[in-house]
């Protein structure tokens, strides 16, 4: 898709559907501008449909006497606006025009803040997921052009829009990975994805086939991927900016199970079908990266994924069994379907040692998690109150959703083993702080957070910006935090 600014009026822009955000009132310059072109069919439009500008409302109108063939009234309730509003204008009104050409979207205002979020939610609100579809399930046409109307083209406003093009493309590549379906994207496949990203954009990137995992020393890993006939592969990117020094250094982890079908503790079949998604974290590590280094940002940033399958092959791990980890714990595996805490303590462990200001891991862990906070919320954990403070504050404003669980460690003794250091999984109660407190054990005493994204990496349906399927949800947190860290 290509965006540009334009700075057409809105009864005179050109396009397939144009698109007015509302804020509680229909008495903004833009509307009485389109009422006016329309000879008052607008409002008495509006009065018929009761169309007030709450939010979630949308009116939409075909009328002569303006430039483009449709209007879309968007309602994004009382208040002035905002980062997360703006994004959401330009998801809905990009969403309506997916299968037009084109679409203008009158910017809100010439806030760059706001241009950049409008553009990145009409990347968002454009994305579809066609690769697998043939004949008559193939788009006959899809949104090819997204004007954003503003009043004055300036340089501020045009690296705006092109920092929310790059926010809004990195997110739908990881959307695509999250959708991609699992006899294609293999652990293998995602490492080649993310090397061939990494190349093209100058960044290293190591890959490390099974044999070179065995030399890392990576028994947590190895163990989980036994049941697979896909070897197991291990990923390190590194984003240094170029003729600086780095302002801080950050280190993401991302679980990387491509596939997970439970292992010998098998899922049931309504269970399994969506666990595709289970390496949305390596998924949200790849755009992240990826962000950081189009957008050239001042701070060094590193990305980890340990990626396999958990399968239920003759070699398969069982529970009961007792393994080392790099870190030199031994643990006891209770059950083989908590599977991603056992790569991400290898992958922690190894990322610890990079010496990092920050360790952050993203990861789909824990049904707890979800049944605690819902499908759109993650939840947080982590000891750095100020590190909390800051990713929830940018978080908020990016419109991601995140909540901060305890960690608290009296249920730390439930992880204690008879016959080794640590058990890996406990009982059903707190399930997302003990998975928690297990990864906190391998990730050093730096400043360490685990995000567990479980519930919004993965959509039943259509909400607020993400669409159905992957969401590559946390893209947009992380990036803005580094921003944060580069002043």
């Amino acid at each position: 898709m290509l965006v540009k600014l334009s700075t057409d009026s809105v009864t005179s822009a050109r396009a397939d559907l144009l698109a007015i955000g509302v804020h509680g009132s229909l008495a903004s310059p833009l509307v009485k501008a389109i009422d006016g072109a329309t000879k008052k069919a607008l409002g008495k439009l509006a009065k018929l449909e009761r169309f007030e500008g709450k939010d979630g409302q949308t009116l939409r109108m075909t009328a002569a006497g303006l430039g483009a063939s449709q209007v879309l009234l968007v309602g994004l309730g009382e208040g002035e606006p905002s980062v997360a509003s703006a994004r959401k204008l330009g998801a809905i009104a990009a969403r309506a025009a997916r299968s037009y050409g084109t679409v203008a979207i009158a910017a809100p205002s010439d806030d760059a803040a706001v241009v950049r979020a409008l553009a990145s939610g009409a990347l968002l609100g454009g994305y579809r997921y066609t690769r697998y579809l043939t004949g008559d399930r193939v788009p006959v046409r899809t949104l090819g052009t997204i004007k954003l109307i503003v009043g004055k083209r300036t340089p501020a406003l045009r690296d705006a829009a092109a920092a929310g093009v790059v926010l809004g493309e990195s997110v739908n590549h990881a959307r695509d990975l999250v959708n991609a379906p699992p006899n294609d994207l293999t652990p293998t496949a995602l490492a080649d994805f993310a090397a061939a990203q990494c190349k093209a954009l100058g960044v290293p990137c190591k890959v490390w086939d099974k044999k070179g995992i065995e030399k890392l020393g990576m028994p947590l890993l190895l163990a989980v991927s036994r049941g697979s006939s896909q070897e197991p592969r291990f990923v390190h990117m590194t984003y240094t900016p170029k003729g600086v020094a780095p302002k801080a250094k950050v280190v993401f982890v991302g679980k990387g199970l491509t596939f997970d079908a439970g292992g010998l503790c098998i899922k049931p079949p309504k269970s399994m079908l969506d666990m595709k998604c289970d390496m949305a974290g390596a998924a949200t590590t790849i755009g992240i990266v990826m962000a950081a280094a189009r957008l050239e940002l001042p701070v060094e940033v590193h990305g980890i994924i340990g990626a396999t399958e958990n399968m239920l092959g003759a070699d398969a791990y069982r529970p009961g069994d007792v393994f080392p980890s790099r870190d030199g714990k031994s643990v006891e595996i209770i059950n083989t379907d908590a599977e991603g805490r056992l790569v991400l303590a290898d992958a922690l462990a190894y990322a610890r040692d990079l010496g990092a200001d920050h360790l952050i891991d993203h990861a789909t862990l824990t049904g707890a998690c979800m049944v605690a906070l819902g499908p759109h919320r993650a939840g947080l954990f982590t000891d750095d109150a100020k590190l909390a403070d800051r990713y929830l504050s940018v978080a908020e404003a990016e419109g991601e959703a995140f909540w901060r669980l305890p960690l608290d460690r009296d249920q730390f003794e439930a992880l204690k083993s008879d016959v080794a250091d640590l058990k890996h999984a406990a009982d059903r109660t707190g399930g997302a702080i003990t998975a928690a407190l297990f990864l906190r054990e391998f990730a050093g005493e730096g400043s360490y957070m685990h995000l567990d994204i479980a519930g919004p990496s993965f959509q039943d349906g259509v909400h607020g910006v993400h669409p159905k399927g992957g969401t590559g949800f946390g893209v947009l947190t992380g990036v803005r935090f580094l921003e944060s860290l580069g002043g």
